[in-house]
């Protein structure tokens, strides 16, 4: 192995390695390559792709929301169904009975509504 440098074999060696450092005695870390033009396209492009995943994911979650409404929406709908014909099936029965809403002193089948105050 050579250990020595040959004189005017400069262009066959090697260049000697450069050791960079402060003047503390720390190591400088080497300055990283330069970015090509294709660096950069891609960078971009990466942006744009970040993007559009965010944008996909935005819309899945409106999409999931929308479909849980829609899921919802007959259940909503059937159990304001069940509470007005429970609702509506007392009220007859009360005025079969003689009293309550539409009985004495409420008006021609009007109900009464009674707010009581503490």
């Amino acid at each position: 192995m050579d250990t020595y440098r040959r004189p005017g074999a400069a262009s066959q060696d090697p260049p000697p390695p450069i050791i960079d450092m402060t003047p503390d005695g720390e190591f400088r870390d080497p300055l990283p390559p330069p970015r090509s033009r294709l660096d950069r396209v891609l960078g971009k492009v990466g942006g744009v792709a970040l993007l559009l995943t965010l944008a996909a994911g935005g819309l899945l979650l409106v999409a999931l929301a929308i479909l849980f409404v829609g899921l919802l929406l007959p259940v909503a709908i059937g159990a304001g169904l069940v509470a007005f014909v429970s609702l509506w099936w007392r009220l007859r029965r009360l005025r079969r009975a003689g009293g309550g809403p539409g009985g004495p002193g409420a008006g021609p089948g009007g109900v009464r509504f009674v707010v009581l105050r503490r």
